[in-house]
């Protein structure tokens, strides 16, 4: 099989190349296992935090890509949930231990032993991958293998971030950084809230606009002021002069979610600007999001098929996928980007 492989840590900033296409044997499913031939995977900024060293792999060489779509093509001993040909997904989750205090509290995102696709094992930047048969997911037919990556990472964890809002209808709802999250969040509320007022914090004017064409009430850059304070902010970004300016943009009792696997140093200094009465005073809250649940991603399918939830997507062939990042990592990006296999 092709597959496109991180051997070394590196810098995308002055090391535009960082995955090497290779032909590798086709992996071998294991017990409880399924073999999908991969079709489509979504691409992440979590691959630029792999690739950068911020959420390092454990070792090299690793294929990653955790929005992955294909069809089954074998199965291992004891699998038998899906029939070969079937379409399913992979999403960031990729296994856990099933029996700790969180596996059976539904919380499996929090296992000391929670492995990550395309980080912790191989993911789907390959023409196959493996993954145990619990933590596949079929495709609904309403989505072309395409538009299904990206709900399977950027649309479940934004639809995790938005139960951890604790969101009602006609609450109104700020998103920082409008990336493939942001712009499936945007979707998700006006399907689920619809008399909510969805305000966006983005940095360039592109941005801003599409984030009024698909229907926010406001959008500005992340120094603006909106038009009133917010019941909730969800910052998607990887720097932390959104995540300060957000908390000033609460409305007393209000929530910050953080929906990043990281913050960088490099903005650090905006930190030493918390102002407690202006930022943290009234009751207002910080929440993290790490990682998903199996219930996320499925629950998430279901809701974006009755929806009619689409993302917008920027298509690449396999071989580009270092272009795919460049491009994702200099902000130059509309909704979510997709590689293709067979192209």
């Amino acid at each position: 099989m092709k597959a496109m492989v991180l051997n070394r840590l590196t810098d995308l900033s002055s090391d535009s190349a960082p995955l090497e296409l290779m032909e590798l044997p086709d992996p071998e499913p294991g017990p409880g296992e399924v073999l999908i031939e991969v079709t489509a995977c979504g691409v992440c900024h979590t691959e630029i935090d792999e690739v950068e060293g911020r959420t390092p792999p454990p070792e090299l060489p690793v294929i990653p890509g955790h929005q992955v779509v294909g069809r089954v093509a074998g199965q291992g001993p004891g699998a038998s949930r899906f029939r070969t040909g079937e379409r399913v997904g992979v999403a960031w989750i990729f296994s856990a231990c099933g029996e700790c205090v969180y596996c059976t509290s539904g919380r499996e995102n929090l296992c000391p032993d929670f492995r990550a696709t395309g980080r912790d094992v191989d993911g789907g930047y390959a023409e196959m991958m493996t993954i145990p048969e619990d933590f596949a997911y079929p495709i609904p037919d309403a989505f072309s293998d395409i538009e299904a990556a990206p709900l399977l990472c950027a649309g479940a964890i934004g639809y995790r971030s938005l139960h951890l809002a604790g969101m009602s209808n006609g609450r109104p709802l700020g998103l920082t950084g409008f990336g493939a999250s942001g712009h499936l969040v945007l979707k998700l509320v006006s399907h689920l809230y619809p008399g909510t007022s969805v305000f966006v914090f983005a940095r360039s004017p592109e941005e801003q606009e599409f984030a009024r064409e698909l229907g926010a009430a406001w959008a500005g850059d992340t120094d603006d002021a909106p038009p009133q304070e917010l019941a909730a902010v969800i910052d998607t970004t990887p720097a932390w002069k959104p995540a300060v300016e957000a908390l000033a943009r609460l409305a007393p009792g209000g929530r910050l979610v953080i929906n990043a696997i990281r913050k960088e140093d490099i903005d650090k200094g905006y930190l030493l600007q918390l102002d407690y009465p202006r930022h943290l005073w009234l009751e207002k809250e910080i929440k993290s999001v790490a990682n998903v649940t199996r219930s996320d991603v499925s629950g998430f399918l279901e809701i974006a098929a009755a929806a009619g939830i689409r993302p917008e997507v920027e298509v690449y062939p396999l071989k580009e996928a270092n272009r795919a990042l460049v491009e994702l990592k200099e902000r130059k990006v509309r909704g979510a980007k997709v590689l293709v296999c067979g192209e």
